[in-house]
């Protein structure tokens, strides 16, 4: 099959309108494109140099950006995330997330006329081994949730390869039912890198998806092992996804996870699993008994869950419902979010530091030198650390000697 004869008027084809060249032959209006007119010179039709006269470019015109999205001031921004615009509300995130330096005070500037607006959802970490079934299961209750009429953000941290940095951020193609719900907003991120697998920028992301109108949030975490801990910083219900069968469930008692977890949920328990997951259930209810409750006034028993069936997930809910009814009640619920925030102030702090200390000119003209010193035993790493915070000190570059 030729791909690139000329499809006008071919049989089959939309019309009269023409298709690419690598549309497939008789596709018909089974085959839904859309191509976009490009432009001349280079990227959005800006000219491939600028002495160039305007308009031309190796004496060919440019063609005027046709499809730029408009450059929105802070504040037209805030209006449009608080009016529930979606796409607004994606750039405004990416704006937060970001690390260059000269969005930092913009995504600040955001944030506090967002923050008035935030708050009033409820915030739930969603954690477990990797194979545990961690999409699906958010698929299940988002569909779940939107079916009672709330509006669901889920905020999915992909994770970053140690090697090149990258993450696939795929979680939305394992979601697909719920990409397609008009009342909830998808967002993965990747973890960078961070601690515990959850983006460095996930409460901020959070409180823009709160201003937002979003009444439910959803985080998933990468599930990486003890130090997901972490995401129970900033969230007010933490749940976690177990697996029956895995492997001696003492094992799993031992981790120090469930000792911070307000609910346990044994997944995948359909069909012949059923059965398992509900032995594995008794097991670890017996267990929760001889830990210390994670929240005061709380008590933290296990269920079991079909997220393929749907089996179990309003029950879920409900314990999440009745979770924030007794410890909005008891003061709980707002001491401990008072308790997230100045957490939120150290991290930052420390983030902050962190950041001038790398980028002090100093450290940054003696680092390699006293990183080749360390690797090649020359110097120690207590005293590299020392001579380090040395040259951060002093203002004039001091080799620390």
């Amino acid at each position: 099959m030729s791909l690139k004869k000329d499809r006008t008027g071919a049989p089959g084809s939309q019309g009269d309108a023409k298709l690419p060249e690598w549309a497939p032959e008789g596709g018909g209006k089974g085959f839904a494109c859309h191509v976009q007119d490009g432009v001349a010179a280079s990227h959005d039709g800006v000219a491939l140099q600028a002495s160039r006269p305007t308009g031309e470019t190796s004496g060919k015109k440019t063609s005027p950006a046709k499809y730029r999205r408009p450059v929105l001031s802070i504040d037209e921004m805030a209006d449009q995330v608080l009016a529930g615009n979606r796409m607004v509300l994606a750039r405004a995130i990416t704006l937060v997330e970001s690390n260059a330096p000269r969005h930092a005070d913009k995504a600040q500037d955001l944030l506090k006329r967002l923050l008035p607006h935030s708050g009033n959802a409820v915030r739930i970490g969603i954690t477990g081994v990797p194979g545990v079934g961690k999409s699906t299961f958010i698929e299940a209750l988002g569909c779940y949730l939107t079916g009672q009429g709330h509006k669901v953000a889920v905020l999915a941290v992909d994770p970053s390869s140690s090697i090149s940095g990258g993450s696939i951020l795929g979680d939305k193609t394992r979601m697909e039912k719920l990409s397609g719900e008009p009342n909830c907003f998808i967002r993965p991120s990747p973890s960078g890198g961070s601690l515990g697998g959850v983006a460095r920028k996930t409460r901020e992301t959070m409180l823009v998806c709160e201003a937002a109108g979003f009444d439910v949030i959803l985080i998933e975490t990468v599930g990486v092992g003890q130090s997901e801990v972490t995401v129970r910083s900033m969230v007010d219900f933490f749940l976690l996804l177990m697996l029956a069968g895995a492997g001696d469930e003492l094992q799993g008692i031992k981790k120090g996870i469930m000792e911070i977890a307000n609910a346990l949920v044994i997944n995948k328990a359909d069909g012949e699993n059923k059965l398992p997951a509900e032995r594995a259930r008794a097991e670890y209810e017996r267990a929760l008994h001889y830990l210390q409750p994670a929240t005061q006034g709380w008590t933290t028993h296990a269920y079991t869950c079909s997220a393929v069936t749907g089996e179990g997930i309003d029950k879920i809910w409900e314990t999440i419902r009745t979770f924030e009814k007794i410890t909005k009640k008891s003061g709980v619920f707002q001491g401990f979010r008072k308790k997230q925030t100045v957490k939120w102030v150290h991290d930052m702090v420390n983030e902050h530091l962190t950041s001038l200390f790398f980028r002090h000119d100093g450290v940054k003209s003696k680092l390699p030198g006293i990183e080749e010193a360390v690797a090649q035993g020359s110097l120690p790493a207590v005293a590299a650390v020392k001579q380090l915070l040395r040259i951060f000190h002093d203002d004039e570059g001091s080799d620390g000697n």
